[in-house]
């Protein structure tokens, strides 16, 4: 490939798994991406999900990084919302710190769960209006200088933790155009904005000191095997496990309960989130993911790694790294 190649982890938790057992499978593969030489990971803030792990991102990124020697790991993203702009430069300041130029902070503005979450989590329900404000106020707490006069974050001041603006609207595009700040588009589970938002970033790019020029990052998911039958199969398993997690929250669902909402409207919807997807042999995933970076132009890809049981998602992280 003669884009760099990524990955973003949610720490998935399958149904029936301890989430110890899940949060070592995600060390496991975290270790194996790092001897392959992967770009960057990523894992992303979500709460009130049974079948993600990763809630207390920069807890699991410093797990990570203290278990990997190279790969570059970081927040895809932490939902700025939930947050105070201070807390979050110091919590990754401590990081940059800890592991020098690996720590990445990916920025998003939804919640990353529900309303009702939102209200144990003591956030306001308009808290993401103010989140270019936040984004500024965050970028200066790891500079030299604040715009908060007399606080700084210690640790967190002077670190420049790199930052990017994560979206699945026009709205991040254009907040990230407009700050100079790298762009990550969240195509593995909200395609239908990708190729707008794409043009639009690009075409209202405000050059920056620390980025002259646009850089993107563009996800799919990925399952790549042995074979294209064997490929396939493990698709339908993970297209299963997607319609259980996002239909079933708060619910343990039967089998015959998934089936169901599988060929329903509701898991037809869910299913659309996977338009951008490589699935097949490391030739055929391949071809797909250069179709996928040349049609979106994308600085880098970043992949989701759909396989549901560890060897396989092992054998989807050899077979591309081989790429």
């Amino acid at each position: 490939m003669d884009f760099p190649l990524s990955i973003l982890d949610l720490a998935t938790v399958r149904h029936g798994q301890p989430i110890r057992e899940a949060l070592a499978k995600s060390l496991e593969l975290a270790q194996l991406a790092d001897s392959l030489n992967y770009h960057r990971l990523w894992y992303a803030e979500h709460h009130n999900f049974q079948s993600i792990a990763s809630s207390a991102t920069s807890v699991l990124i410093g797990h990570v990084a203290a278990h990997t020697e190279r790969i570059r790991v970081g927040a895809g993203g932490i939902m700025l919302p939930n947050h105070a702009p201070l807390v979050i430069a110091e919590q990754f300041g401590t990081l940059a710190e800890l592991f020098p130029d690996r720590i990445d902070l990916g920025l998003g503005r939804a919640p990353g769960t529900d309303h009702q979450t939102m209200r144990a989590l003591r956030r306001d329900a308009n808290a993401a209006d103010t989140f270019p404000q936040d984004v500024l106020e965050l970028q200066s707490f790891l500079a030299a200088d604040t715009r908060e006069s007399g606080v700084y974050a210690y640790p967190g001041r002077g670190t420049n933790v790199p930052l990017y603006i994560l979206g699945s609207s026009l709205f991040g595009a254009r907040l990230a155009a407009q700050l100079g700040l790298p762009y990550a588009f969240a195509s593995h589970f909200a395609p239908q904005m990708l190729l707008q938002a794409a043009e639009v970033y690009r075409k209202e790019y405000r050059p920056s000191e620390r980025h002259p020029e646009p850089y993107m990052i563009a996800a799919l998911s990925v399952i790549a095997a042995e074979t294209a039958e064997e490929a396939d199969q493990l698709y339908e398993k993970a297209a299963r496990a997607r319609v259980r997690s996002m239909l079933g929250r708060g619910r343990n669902l039967s089998d015959e309960e998934v089936e169901l909402l599988y060929h329903s409207a509701a898991g037809h919807q869910v299913l659309q989130m996977l338009h951008y997807r490589a699935v097949g042999t490391a030739e055929t995933v391949g071809a797909q993911l250069r179709e996928f970076q040349e049609l979106t132009g994308a600085d880098e890809v970043m992949i989701v790694n759909l396989a549901t049981e560890l060897q396989a998602q092992r054998r989807t992280l050899e077979l591309v790294a081989e790429l």
